[in-house]
């Protein structure tokens, strides 16, 4: 038996450590693999993946339904991508979010918006919503709503032309003397407030003085005045400007309609004195 015992002791493996380096070596090498396959990742597709994770986990929050307080000079709006042109279709869908908004708010009154044929956009105000009676300085409570405006504007990246118009009713005061001046008076002062407080871009604003020339309905009754007193911001597509024309320098009508002297048959030409110069018989 002890005999039996010590020839198994002999043929005993003493090369078991060989299992447990080979499993060290599988495991560096799917070590490498995947070190490999991360340094050679495509970064674009790696790029994509990853915003769309941070889109997934942080969505777009909507404004808020209450007007935000009005604050001079700050949040001003950034114009979008000038690659991306928005429809027709999404500035109407915009400027209609933004008059929504303030759609029940008092202060700010009943605001329309029409679409015309020549593809712009009316939003028509009435006066009393900007301005007190006869006055031309805008109403704070009409702040916040002309932010939001000039907010939707710059994304829409679109001209602009603010319209004042009154009724017939006369004014005559040191500082309008006519219903024209306070109607040019309430245009600049809404565009000064779009470009100067809000960020509208000055090149995409003007200003236009319509008085009573373009009334809605008749100014028979109060209510028909009301109506027609109003600021209308058109919004329409950007069109080129127009380059200057070069024009000569300015010249008399002796140098315009003068023919060379090349041009005059030798008959008709004087005979040159001796000193050079035609002579003229008298």
């Amino acid at each position: 038996m002890e005999m039996a015992k010590k020839k198994h002791e002999e043929h005993e493996n003493h090369e078991r450590w060989l299992v447990s380096y080979a499993d060290f070596i599988t495991l560096l090498f799917a070590f490498f693999v995947v070190m490999y396959s991360i340094s050679s990742v495509n970064e674009g597709r790696f790029r994509t993946v990853s915003e769309s994770i941070k889109a997934a986990l942080h969505p777009i929050v909507s404004p808020p339904a209450t007007p935000v307080p009005f604050q001079v000079g700050t949040n001003k709006p950034t114009a979008i991508s000038p690659n991306l042109v928005p429809t027709k279709e999404m500035a109407v869908r915009r400027l209609s979010q933004v008059i929504k908004t303030f759609h029940r708010d008092a202060s700010v009154g009943t605001v329309k918006l029409v679409e015309l044929r020549d593809d712009s956009i009316v939003i028509s105000l009435p006066d009393e919503a900007l301005f007190k009676s006869g006055e031309a300085s805008i109403r704070s409570e009409a702040m916040p709503f002309l932010q939001a405006l000039a907010g939707a504007l710059v994304e829409l990246d679109r001209q602009v032309t603010v319209r004042g118009h009154t009724d017939n009713v006369p004014i005559r005061t040191a500082q309008f003397p006519s219903n024209w001046e306070l109607s040019a008076a309430r245009a600049v002062m809404v565009v000064r407030a779009l470009s100067e407080l809000y960020g509208v871009p000055p090149n995409d604003l003007s200003a236009a003085s319509y008085a009573d020339s373009r009334p809605l309905v008749d100014n028979l009754t109060p209510e028909n005045r009301a109506k027609n007193r109003r600021v209308e911001i058109v919004v329409q597509e950007r069109k080129p400007i127009p380059q200057p024309v070069d024009v000569e320098t300015p010249r008399t009508a002796l140098e315009m309609f003068a023919v060379p002297q090349a041009e005059i048959p030798s008959a008709l030409q004087p005979p040159p004195d001796s000193g050079g110069r035609s002579s003229v018989q008298e």
